[in-house]
């Protein structure tokens, strides 16, 4: 229990800090892109803002009022300038048509002013020849209209490599990858150590109070078999036995004490029982358990109580198929278990089945053997305890296993009335599924109210099919 409690603090402190440690990254790698962006485009913008000032800018000889650009003064300087920092220049005519460029081949781009600054993914020709593989070219472009008054002049784009931003990003991302990983693992150890130093304090308190329950239910035995003795001594004393007077107030006396320390004494044994199987004091002794041979022993010792309340109580032997294998007959029914907590389990079931069960009902207890899950070879051993008593809430079957939990009597209503009045403390059925679980089984209930109960034990064999 401390053991899958320490993985689920150190779960979640990993989990809480991987998720923090990705926004972190997130946020990081969302401000570095864009800031190598705006780089970028404020560069470009630069250029364009440089080359517009150096423009040559010349009359048109057969109209003065019409302008030129003359390129081959305008853009001889300004070649050079850029060309350092791999940024290319191209100058278009009013009508979109390229005149001059930097680029050893024409991107083939249409034009469209854009002064924000795009992202473009050009695939050139010469690259996709014979359907050879290629990369398809990247870049960061920005498109300016010049004018001059009313009169467009033409088109100046200027486009900067993109590697200059998916180089540093990629770096990025593998530094974050690495350094979020390594966090996350020192976060996953730190947090197993811490949920460990946590746990000791509440490890520690849970181990003293299970030894406490442990040592308080051993010293209670001896007391309360000491007085439950004296009281038998008494009651067999022949003078106390009279039927008059103030002796028989005294045997009457003697024996309610003599039930009730009966009563606290299987209280005792019941969470003595509890305490070494949470302690782990005691360790079931597994051996070679017949379970057919154990439920009549079981059965016929409830016989005689099921008679007196007119109640039928009968035991179902589902034998092996014939074309089972003969040699696996005699060992149909073993599993490998503890006897004593055995019988316990089913003890304590059919006696609430008959105590529970109106007179002139039924009981019964069916064994079978069923195929096990398809993920495990391992055979299993399903008992069946059913009657035909008053129910149980459809309410109080999720708490039924509680320590200590007894559903209400008021709630079965008018059938509540046809059995005795519960004396017991509450603790069969978590003894019941303690004892399930100590074997790997699982134990089941359904219930109608008014018509009955059955309780399903599966328990699982060292045999194969």
């Amino acid at each position: 229990m401390f053991q899958a409690t320490r993985r689920r603090l150190a779960l979640w402190y990993t989990s809480v800090t991987a998720v923090l440690l990705l926004l972190f990254a997130s946020g990081v790698y969302l401000y570095v892109r864009s800031t190598l962006i705006e780089r970028i485009d404020d560069t470009l913008n630069h250029v364009v803002e440089v080359v517009e000032r150096s423009l040559v800018i010349e009359s048109a000889t057969t109209n003065s009022e019409q302008f030129r650009i003359n390129i081959e003064a305008t853009f001889r300087d300004n070649a050079d300038a850029v060309d350092d920092d791999h940024i290319d220049l191209e100058w278009f005519s009013p009508t979109g048509e390229l005149l001059w460029s930097t680029l050893s081949e024409p991107l083939g781009l249409p034009v469209h002013p854009n002064r924000t600054g795009e992202t473009v993914r050009v695939i050139r020709d010469s690259d996709a020849i014979n359907g050879q593989d290629y990369t398809p070219l990247l870049l960061r472009q920005v498109t300016e209209r010049v004018e001059m008054g009313r009169q467009v002049l033409g088109y100046l784009r200027v486009s900067h490599p993109w590697f200059e931003v998916t180089k540093p990003i990629r770096q990025l991302i593998f530094d974050l990858s690495l350094g979020t990983g390594l966090m996350v693992f020192s976060v996953a150890l730190c947090g197993w150590f811490l949920s460990g130093k946590a746990m000791e304090p509440v490890r520690e308190s849970y181990q003293r109070l299970k030894q406490f329950t442990a040592d308080a239910s051993h010293e209670l035995r001896s007391p309360i078999a000491l007085i439950q003795t004296n009281v038998q001594v008494a009651l067999t004393d022949p003078e106390l036995a009279e039927t008059s007077g103030a002796s028989a107030k005294y045997y009457q006396q003697l024996t309610v004490i003599e039930r009730l320390t009966q009563r606290l004494g299987r209280l005792v044994d019941d969470l003595l029982f509890l305490a070494r199987q949470d302690s782990g004091i005691v360790q079931p002794c597994f051996a070679a358990c017949p379970l057919d041979a154990l439920l009549m022993e079981v059965v016929e010792e409830q016989m005689l109580p099921a008679t007196e309340k007119n109640i039928t109580l009968s035991l179902h032997l589902i034998e092996p198929p014939e074309t089972h294998n003969p040699q696996l007959s005699d060992d149909w029914f073993t599993l490998q278990g503890d006897w004593n907590q055995l019988v316990r389990l089913f003890t304590n079931l059919i006696v609430n089945a008959v105590h529970y069960t109106p007179p002139g009902g039924k009981v019964d207890v069916e064994l079978e053997r069923v195929a096990a899950p398809h993920t495990s070879r391992t055979a299993l051993l399903q008992v069946k305890v059913s009657d035909t008593g008053i129910g149980i809430p459809e309410s109080a079957l999720p708490r039924l296993f509680d320590r200590f939990y007894r559903v209400d009597p008021a709630r079965t209503h008018a059938a509540s009335t046809l059995v005795a009045t519960p004396t017991g403390s509450g603790l069969g059925l978590a003894i019941a599924a303690a004892i399930v679980e100590n074997h790997h089984g699982q134990i089941q209930v359904e219930s109608t109210l008014h018509k009955g109960t059955t309780f399903t034990v599966t328990l699982p064999t060292s045999s194969e099919f």
